[in-house]
């Protein structure tokens, strides 16, 4: 075999950067150049370049294959490399997706088997599909071809032959940063081989990142339905270890396990995500190519349902939602990693299948992957290019970009010897750049994740919490004027009598009502940790998100009531404004709440 080094974690090349070369490998005599040849004639040649690696060396090497043969090993490698090479750049200049038929190992019954996999070809496939036929009919098919020479095989050696390129190959391409699907016969429903192998390359030649982030807002999109009812507010959910404690990916994969008594397959996402791919693009790709691989439609969808069998939304998110659900400016979406044709069943299984929309993959059908980028992608869309109001909920690192980007975010955090390890130097890393958040800890006698002065705990079943989640977030006029409190606040702002230190007194304490009985109601409030009495620690209250506030006073006249607003919210910023000019732009980046302050309002143009 030609010498390769695995490429660094991190560095793997995607689809985006260079043209897409799928490889078809398998044992000799399992039927590559036949399957080539009828991929030719249903794909075409427009988009598709198809390559037997054979001939491809036959038409690179002066004196054709009868000479490469002939080569010593090295010399061999050397040609093997330009051919690649060469496949590679006829794909890129004529922008098509190349298809190849290629070989792993030769290894004759009896003998050490020859890899001749090169580094070349490493760099040069982005997708390798591997045939696997059962080695009976590999028998039958290297009998019945008496157009070429090969050596005769056992069924128990080709089997093993077989195994052994699987394994192989799957750890390289892991390695590298190349696709990996293996394509059984016996999962092919109704469709011949042919067509599925052909969907899997229209598949492959048009999903790239950009595709995947595309197709994923097209998909929010017909989530939100028509313009005229599109929600004031959106609450995106996470859903394994979220709204549930289950993690359903890996209750699938036990499931397989199971099924096959092969230990391997339990383990098979969490060796997937702790390799050298992580988190990326390329590993919940491969995880939907894994998916493919382990079961028919039918199939799945059987898994799919003992699965959502398994699970049990926690009571405080099932509540919020049917709450959610109640109002017309509300919508729920849950935006999942995992498996989403589950999560649906799940929804269905608890009357929220009409009400909450899934979005999320597990099927090439599908059409997307949801990673953490895409995650972070869509919270943003909605908050900046939709203008909509979003709470975030999520559990583990790959949540954080939404999380970051959201109105809201609130950290779902549940047993500790389930949840996320890395997820609390995230959290602190995020809290130190400007991350406002909180925590619900679920259930509550679990501890939490950081200190509460950092990452405060918060109960999502309040009356409070509620009404922040699914109050109208339109402009809304509320009126004061009719209170008795307010009467008499009023009164010595409309005595001729009173002026000078005591008027502005009296705007003062105006100032701070409001913002105690108006404005704590609308923005909400959240618990800190008081300095001990008596040794045992107190809890206060303050404002949400009091130290991100900034209140606007609009000069002349709303210098006093704004100092009655600093009153209440000693660690909100206060800054002083005729004009929207003179408010510093970086005052404003750092603000989560802005409150202007004016005593009279005439038109309101000074505060719109």
């Amino acid at each position: 075999m030609g010498t390769y080094q695995p490429t660094a974690p991190g560095t793997q090349s995607t689809p985006d950067d260079k043209p897409i070369v799928v490889g078809l490998y398998g044992i000799s005599g399992c039927g590559k150049t036949t399957l080539l040849e009828n991929l030719e004639r249903e794909l075409g040649e427009d988009k598709f370049f198809f390559y037997d690696g054979s001939e491809k060396i036959n038409s690179v090497v002066p004196g054709g294959l009868k000479a490469f043969q002939a080569m010593e090993k090295p010399e061999q490698e050397k040609w093997r490399n330009r051919a690649a090479k060469s496949i590679r750049e006829e794909s890129k200049v004529n922008v098509k997706t190349g298809v190849v038929a290629g070989h792993f190992m030769f290894w004759p019954e009896g003998q050490e088997a020859e890899k001749v996999c090169t580094q070349a070809d490493l760099d040069t496939y982005t997708h390798i599909i591997y045939l696997e036929i059962h080695p009976g009919e590999v028998l039958k098919r290297r009998s019945e071809d008496t157009g070429k020479h090969r050596e005769s095989a056992s069924i128990s050696h080709l089997g093993e032959w077989q195994q052994q390129e699987k394994d192989g190959l799957r750890q390289i391409c892991r390695e590298n940063g190349i696709f990996f699907s293996v394509m059984a016969p016996q999962l092919l429903d109704k469709l011949s081989l042919s067509h599925k192998v052909s969907t899997l390359l229209r598949d492959f030649q048009r999903h790239t990142q950009r595709y995947n982030s595309k197709l994923a807002k097209v998909k929010l999109e017909e989530a939100l339905g028509s313009l005229l009812n599109r929600p004031e507010t959106v609450l995106v959910l996470d859903a394994d270890k979220t709204i549930a404690t289950e993690d359903t990916g890996k209750l699938f994969w036990k499931m397989v396990s199971d099924a096959r008594s092969s230990e391997a397959d339990a383990d098979i996402l969490a060796n997937l995500f702790g390799g050298p791919l992580g988190y990326s693009y390329t590993a919940f790709r491969q995880a939907t190519l894994l998916y493919e691989e382990a079961a028919n439609d039918w199939q799945f969808e059987g898994l799919c349902k003992d699965v959502a069998e398994k699970v049990t939304l926690h009571p405080e998110f099932l509540s919020l939602l049917r709450k959610a659900a109640e109002q017309k400016h509300v919508s729920a979406l849950l935006l999942t990693s995992g498996l989403r044709r589950v999560w649906e069943i799940v929804l269905e299984r608890n009357s929220l299948s009409k009400t909450v929309t899934v979005i999320g993959g597990g099927r090439i059908a599908d059409g997307i992957v949801v990673t953490k980028a895409v995650k972070g992608d869509l919270v943003s869309h909605l908050r900046n290019r939709l203008g909509m109001y979003v709470w975030a909920f999520g559990d583990s690192p790959v949540d954080m970009e939404m999380l970051k980007a959201a109105n809201e975010a609130v950290v779902v955090v549940g047993d500790e010897t389930t949840r996320s390890k890395s997820m609390e130097q995230e959290l602190a890393t995020a809290i130190s750049n400007g991350l406002t958040a909180r925590q619900v800890l679920l259930p509550n006698t679990v501890s939490p994740r950081l200190e509460a002065s950092k990452l405060p705990v918060v109960n999502i079943t309040t009356d409070d919490f509620l009404n922040s989640v699914l109050r109208r977030r339109s402009p809304r006029i509320l009126l004061a004027s009719d209170r008795t409190s307010a009467k008499l606040l009023m009164t010595p702002t409309r005595n001729a009598a009173i002026g000078g230190p005591a008027l502005r007194k009296a705007h003062r304490r105006i100032g701070w009502y409001l913002a105690t009985d108006f404005i704590t109601n609308i923005i909400g409030r959240e618990k800190y940790t008081l300095p001990p009495v008596l040794g045992r620690p107190t809890i206060g209250y303050r404002l949400a998100h009091e130290a991100q506030t900034l209140i606007v006073a609009l000069m002349r006249g709303g210098e006093p009531m704004a100092m009655g607003v600093s009153e209440a919210f000693p660690q909100a910023m206060v800054v002083h404004a005729r004009r929207p000019d003179e408010i510093k732009h970086e005052n404003l980046q750092k603000a989560y709440t802005l409150i202007i302050v004016d005593s009279v309002v005439n038109t309101g143009k000074s505060v719109v």
